[in-house]
């Protein structure tokens, strides 16, 4: 009779099947807890003849240990079945997914940023959508400037009584300049990455929007020969220790005196080839010493205070490393072009 019950359990265990965790939970209980069927089987074994008392001995304990394996074995198929659920995506295409890189633009980023953070220049940041007030005003631009004009910048909205409360995107990151001179005390020594916007039309030369890099430091005695000195340092670590630079007059309305830097070019050591228009020579950025103009309306004394400024193009350096001739593929998403520089 008990051999009967014991072969009836293990058929009925074999063929036990749970789809979670509860379901194999409440199995257990009914078959291996104190109070379970195979427990009650050890009670009728006091009952059995004492010739048989061996053979149904293994038999329960053979019954047990099956039950046992059955039952760890659904689940670890239980267990299983989630790792696969949460680890794998059976949507995604059985084709081998590519690995992305780096833009070229954030590559070259990064190489500038490290070489002036190198130099003790730290990063600040401020909004793309800016006031007239820190845009122009503050970095000493005229209000009859043609900076402010439709033609070259992008005006959110505009107040034509009083220009300083317009809002639009911001022309250059020099914004980020006036706001941290606005809140911070000398010596400041900063760079400030990011993207900015006029209103030009979209060629192979030029962009409605491109990403620059300006540097400020304002300190006691800061000098030309200082700013020079940056800029040497900088283009070398760039372009190669072979690098030389020269500084050309030029305008601007926040620095005075003010100058466009060129660097020999790279591609022909100097000696004049297509690139650099048979000069030699490739502007990367234009600088020069802040006008005091500049630091007063920043709340900065400037007969105690100078410092310099410069500030260049991601693009126009990107260009000349990679030598890129059409802007445009840099906001493109071609991956062709993007796939170049894979080991950069």
């Amino acid at each position: 009779m008990i051999l009967e019950k014991i072969d009836h359990l293990l058929a009925e265990i074999t063929a036990l099947k749970a789809s979670n965790a509860d379901e194999l939970e409440q199995l257990r209980i009914k078959y291996l807890s104190k109070k379970g069927e195979i427990a009650a089987l050890m009670n009728d074994f006091r009952n059995v003849a004492a010739d048989q008392k061996k053979v149904v001995g293994m038999k329960v304990n053979e019954l047990k240990q099956k039950a046992l394996e059955h039952i760890n074995g659904l689940r670890e198929q239980l267990q299983n079945q989630e790792t696969i659920s949460d680890d794998i995506d059976l949507t995604r295409t059985a084709y081998p997914i590519q690995l992305g890189t780096r833009h070229p633009l954030t590559i070259v980023r990064n190489e500038i940023i490290d070489i002036f953070q190198r130099m003790g220049f730290v990063l600040a940041d401020g909004p793309e959508v800016e006031d007239d007030l820190h845009v122009f005003t503050k970095m000493n631009f005229a209000a009859d400037h043609p900076a402010r004009d439709m033609q070259d910048t992008f005006f959110v909205s505009q107040h034509p009584n009083d220009v300083t409360k317009n809002i639009l995107l911001r022309s250059h990151t020099s914004s980020v300049q006036a706001r941290v001179m606005e809140h911070s005390k000398p010596p400041i020594r900063i760079i400030c990455p990011g993207r900015v916007y006029r209103n030009e039309a979209i060629t192979a030369r030029a962009h409605c929007f491109f990403h620059q890099i300006e540097g400020l430091y304002i300190d006691k005695n800061v000098s030309f020969t200082d700013l020079k000195q940056v800029l040497l340092t900088f283009s070398r670590e760039m372009f190669g220790n072979d690098t030389d630079i020269r500084l050309r007059p030029s305008y601007f309305p926040f620095t005075e005196p003010s100058a466009e830097m060129d660097i020999s070019c790279h591609i022909c050591g100097g000696k004049g080839c297509g690139f650099c228009k048979h000069t030699g020579w490739v502007e990367i950025l234009g600088c020069g010493m802040v006008d005091p103009n500049v630091l007063e309306l920043c709340g900065i004394d400037s007969k105690e205070y100078t410092g310099y400024a410069f500030g260049l193009g991601v693009e126009r350096i990107t260009n000349l490393k990679y030598q890129v001739s059409d802007l445009r593929l840099f906001s493109e998403n071609d991956v062709r072009f993007l796939k170049e520089f894979e080991s950069a």
